[in-house]
């Protein structure tokens, strides 16, 4: 039986080695977390909504739900041209056929970066973030500033959404204590239009809600920098707040960036349709998946935990018809859309965009249940306690 080595415990690495054992791989998934996190439904955990528990999945559970080894270390370097991995703890690791890289992506630096939090980063932060609201609460009154930022080399790795929900959810929070008039919130980006990826019926109902909601808006300028009192921009203003949240874009994660990889210029994983990394022109045995990858499609294709999923799929079917000396591959671009439930905490809006139609559909107070019972499937469906929908 051939072996493969999946680094990374997010979507596209879970994934991975839960559909790599059904084509009935030796899977080691080497993780540095002990739990799979679910992002999407971590907006809930600042507000209260969700505990921290509520949102992460044991890999040791999914371990024993689907059979693959499990190794909770870091990777330290990869040196695919000798098959070589180098784990933290466990030191060098060769003894796989195939190796599948899905270690997703690093942040832009920013200056005073430290002064922020981020829904999007390592999981801590969204209990953390839970703290600088609960103060603020607290006292009564703030101001606060939710922004996401752009990665000029490569607009895929720009992370938005998270974004919005958060400032949705805090609204509402603060709306049901009864408070939301003594705190100012602001939402900040330095493109003119934050969302227009979304299309164009999304960025109106998005400027109808910010100004419904009472929501301030700082577009189009450049950050300089962060202070503990707000947000500098390029001509020296500044956005002033007790409390900022911000989502960097991404960039190439180091140890990729550091690898004998091949990499665009953002320092993304360079794939083919098949997910296929290409070294001295020939097909490796390696594979990318997930927010490591640079992706290629249309202008406004943007990387998703179901893009990653597919892609894991994918992978999975492509490494086994290479085995069994199939024509047959499966590619991913042609999967490519913007597709999730932006959750308000009261309800919600379903968002979808492929190359044919751009679309955003109101869904109030049944959107945020619909997101919840999502959560769940995500949740039960990995463990195999409840069937998977075909195609998620």
């Amino acid at each position: 039986m051939k072996k493969v080595l999946v680094l990374g415990g997010g979507f596209a690495g879970v994934e991975s080695a839960i559909f790599l054992k059904k084509e009935n791989y030796e899977v080691t998934l080497v993780s540095e977390r002990e739990y799979f996190y679910i992002y999407p439904t971590s907006i809930w955990v600042p507000t209260n909504e969700a505990s921290f528990e509520d949102v992460c999945v044991d890999l040791k559970d999914l371990q024993k739900a689907h059979g693959f080894e499990l190794i909770i270390d870091s990777v330290s370097a990869i040196h695919a041209k000798n098959s070589e991995v180098i784990l933290q703890n466990y030191g060098s690791y060769k003894e796989y056929d195939y190796l599948v890289i899905a270690l997703g992506a690093d942040k832009m630096k920013h200056k005073g970066l430290q002064n922020t939090l981020s829904i999007c980063g390592v999981p801590q932060m969204a209990l953390d973030i839970r703290h600088e609201l609960n103060a603020l609460v607290a006292k009564g009154r703030g101001k606060i500033a939710f922004g996401f930022g752009g990665n000029p080399n490569d607009t895929t790795s720009v992370r938005g959404g998270p974004g919005f929900e958060l400032l949705f959810n805090v609204h509402n929070m603060l709306k049901k204590k009864g408070i939301r008039d003594n705190f100012e919130l602001t939402f900040f980006a330095p493109m003119e239009q934050p969302g227009a990826r979304m299309g164009k019926q999304a960025l109106s109902m998005m400027d109808t809600y910010f100004k419904r909601l009472g929501i301030n808006r700082h577009f189009g300028k450049k950050i300089k920098r962060f202070e503990k009192e707000g947000v500098v921009f390029e001509d020296d203003t500044m956005l002033e707040a007790d409390f900022t949240m911000f989502i960097p874009a991404g960039t190439g994660h180091k140890v990729v960036v550091e690898s004998d990889l091949p990499l665009n210029e953002s320092g993304f994983l360079k794939v083919n349709d098949y997910c296929e990394v290409v070294i001295d022109g020939e097909v490796s045995n390696v594979y990318g998946v997930g927010d490591v990858a640079a992706i290629e499609g249309p202008q406004w294709r943007a990387k998703q935990g179901h893009v990653a999923e597919v892609m894991a799929r994918n992978t999975a079917f492509n490494i086994n018809a290479r085995d069994s000396n199939s024509d047959e591959r499966k590619g991913y671009q042609e999967h490519i859309n913007i597709l999730c439930v932006m959750d308000s905490g009261d309800g919600a809006a379903f968002v979808y965009r492929d190359d044919k139609k751009a679309m955003m559909i109101p869904m109030p107070l049944i959107g945020h249940w619909l997101k919840k019972g999502w959560g769940l499937y995500c949740r039960y469906s990995k463990l195999g306690k409840i069937p998977r929908i075909p195609g998620m």
